[in-house]
């Protein structure tokens, strides 16, 4: 079989020109801009490509195709669509991993803690009821995160990519009062202003830290508002980890880790499809071969059964044959003759699957449609097969086969997903933390008489914005709380037994690989006997048809001395027809089962000198130079 011919197509492959703008690889490219705006512009991705390479046309001269086996396996690569639906793989999983860096199990799903339109202590009538517990303070006009149920197996990691956000209200609100001993008023009128604005990071030991701002203004109505108009910073940092269930780097960047192995995964996944369609291609190639050496050989057996035919009617001419023998041998005519038209309706069908096999749109293309295929290479069977031990090549497989890549990378994926079983068996165990500075600064009003006494705001409250944030930085109001939360299930049932189902399954995993692999050395040992078998066959073939063209040789040099009849002598050439087609036959099962062993091996792409990464990327430009017919 001639694999030193597909070398070709690796030279092929480096001095091929860089691809046209319709030829481009399949990328997806990320959008351009500023860091601010680029988050919020779709990346662009390139639409299919559903055309053919111009390589493909380039082969075909007056109606032919003239394809070398290097040809193919280029246009296969180039055009084949089952491997175009693989090249998108390893885009999703580079993708699935830019996801996996934001974290958390649904994008936007935060845990804010947010003061947004809350009325701020101290400032205003409100404020000021509610500092001294006359009033409960729960207005808060924000939104919520609530409402959305997250349902994982293992503890969901936080969200990492910073959020920032800003809530900023305006209000007019008119409200009646029942009581005027405190604003002195029968209904109080404030405009009021709040903007709210907090940074909230992620972090993947398990928690998360946020930083908010709150800046609320207030202007009112009331004699008794001592500030009129106010204002009232609030700064805050707030703290929420997780300590048992939950906690650690190791947990919760289980998911970065998988879809980290699942880019090389990705790869291998489209190795392998790869290295199949080469493989099929070559078949599909040595298959037309065989058929169009078996329709030589049957055009042969035509020709042989005409002259046999004209041969007999000339002796029955002379009186030297019966007349019955013309009958006989106008059957061998007819049969001769239906055996090539089923080889040629064979060989046709063969350039079908081949033609589909190595374009995007198969009979659809006119041109290629009327094209007949023209396989420039021969099969050819080296004198002696250099098998190394069962145990090297047990090896080579070991390394080679994209199966068992796939199958080390998904045990490795098993075993960190298995992480979050195991830590949601732990009790919830979180602190909350949080310090905040508040600050209070306006404008005093004229002083207020109150049971004789002449009232108004302190001088250090006297002031802006500025003199508000002075009071924050300088901490002058601070104020702190810390929590603990403790969550624990009797009997914990449910985490138990995802645990249990998740270890059990990992054990059956390590089962399966070890069948597997038990099963991977009988196809090895059994490719090796197929190709052993094959070439013996073909051993015995090549000699067989060398004895049946000695005898045809004997059997015409006994006729031309009458030693032997027209019938010795057509037994002769259809012994002699037979033994070309077991040979075409058996040459056709060697090539098959060197592209078997070479299969169950993994090394089809190295023994045809493929390029993985220049097929994933680049292609279109893995056309070989034009062949010459």
């Amino acid at each position: 079989m001639p694999h030193k011919t597909v070398s070709l197509l690796a030279v092929a492959l480096v001095l091929a020109p860089e691809a046209s703008p319709q030829t481009v690889p399949q990328v997806v490219e990320k959008a351009p801009g500023s860091f601010l705006i680029r988050p919020y512009r779709a990346p662009f991705v390139p639409p299919v490509n559903l055309a053919n390479s111009d390589h493909l046309h380039s082969l075909i001269r007056a109606g032919h195709l003239y394809l070398t086996v290097q040809d193919a396996i280029a246009l296969a690569i180039e055009n084949n669509l089952d491997l175009e639906v693989d090249r998108y793989g390893p885009l999703q999983a580079q993708w699935a991993l830019e996801r996996a860096h934001g974290g958390g199990a649904l994008r936007g799903v935060t845990n804010a803690n947010s003061l947004a339109n809350q009325a701020t202590s101290g400032q205003g009538v409100v404020g000021s009821e509610s500092s001294l517990g006359l009033v409960t303070n729960n207005t808060n006009g924000g939104g919520s995160g609530g409402g959305a149920t997250i349902s994982q197996i293992g503890p969901v990691t936080q969200n990492l990519d910073p959020v920032f956000q800003n809530a900023t209200s305006f209000s007019h609100v008119t409200t009646p009062l029942a009581s005027t001993v405190v604003a002195q008023i029968d209904a109080l009128v404030n405009t009021r202003h709040v903007i709210d604005s907090f940074v909230q990071q992620g972090l993947l030991t398990g928690g998360y830290v946020q930083v908010s701002a709150n800046e609320s203004y207030l202007k009112e109505n009331a004699p008794s508002d001592y500030l009129n108009p106010s204002v009232a910073p609030v700064v805050q940092v707030y703290l929420n980890h997780n300590l048992l269930q939950g906690f650690g780097t190791a947990v919760n960047g289980r998911f970065i880790r998988v879809a980290e192995k699942n880019v090389p995964a990705s790869a291998e996944t489209f190795r392998s499809q790869l290295l199949n369609v080469v493989a099929n291609v070559l078949n599909l190639y040595w298959d037309l071969v065989t058929f169009d050496e078996d329709l030589a050989v049957r055009q042969r057996a035509v020709d042989q059964a005409e002259r046999f035919y004209n041969d007999t009617r000339k002796q029955i001419e002379l009186g030297v044959m019966p007349r019955f023998e013309a009958a006989r041998a106008q059957a061998s005519v007819s049969s001769s003759r239906q055996l090539l038209a089923i080889a040629q309706a064979t060989a046709q069908q063969q350039q079908i699957l081949l033609k589909n096999a190595i374009s995007r749109n198969g009979l659809a293309d006119e041109l290629l449609d009327a094209a007949q295929v023209d396989p420039l290479d021969r099969i050819e069977v080296p004198d002696q097969d250099d098998l190394p031990p069962l145990r090297d090549l047990l090896a080579k497989a070991m390394a080679n086969r994209p199966d068992i890549a796939l199958s080390k990378i998904s045990d490795e994926t098993s075993e960190i997903s298995a992480l979050g079983t195991a830590n949601g068996v732990l009790p919830t165990l979180r602190i909350l933390a949080q310090a905040s500075a508040s600050g209070l600064s306006g404008v005093p009003t004229p002083p207020v008489t109150i049971r004789g006494q002449n009232v108004t705001a302190d001088k250090y409250y006297a002031g802006g914005l500025g003199n508000a944030l002075g009071q924050v930085f300088r901490d002058n109001f601070p104020s702190r709380r810390a929590s603990a939360l403790f969550i624990g299930s009797f009997n914990n049932r449910v985490a138990q037994g995802d645990y249990g189902v998740e270890q059990l399954q990992l054990r059956q995993g390590d089962l399966v690989e070890r069948r597997n692999q038990n099963q991977m050395v009988v196809d090895i040992a059994n490719q090796m006997v197929a190709l052993r078998q094959a070439r013996a066959r073909y051993s015995q073939a090549v000699d067989s048809r060398k004895l049946q063209e000695e005898l045809l040789e004997k059997a015409q040099q006994s006729f031309s001395f009458g030693a032997a009849t027209i019938g010795d002598l057509e037994a002769a050439q259809v012994s002699l027809v037979a033994a070309q087609e077991t040979e075409v036959a058996t040459r056709s099962a060697f090539s098959h089962a060197r592209i078997s062993l070479d299969q169950v091996l993994g090394q089809t792409l190295d023994v045809n000198h493929v390029s993985v990464e220049q097929a994933l990327n680049a292609p279109r430009a893995a056309s070989t130079p034009k062949s010459q017919p």
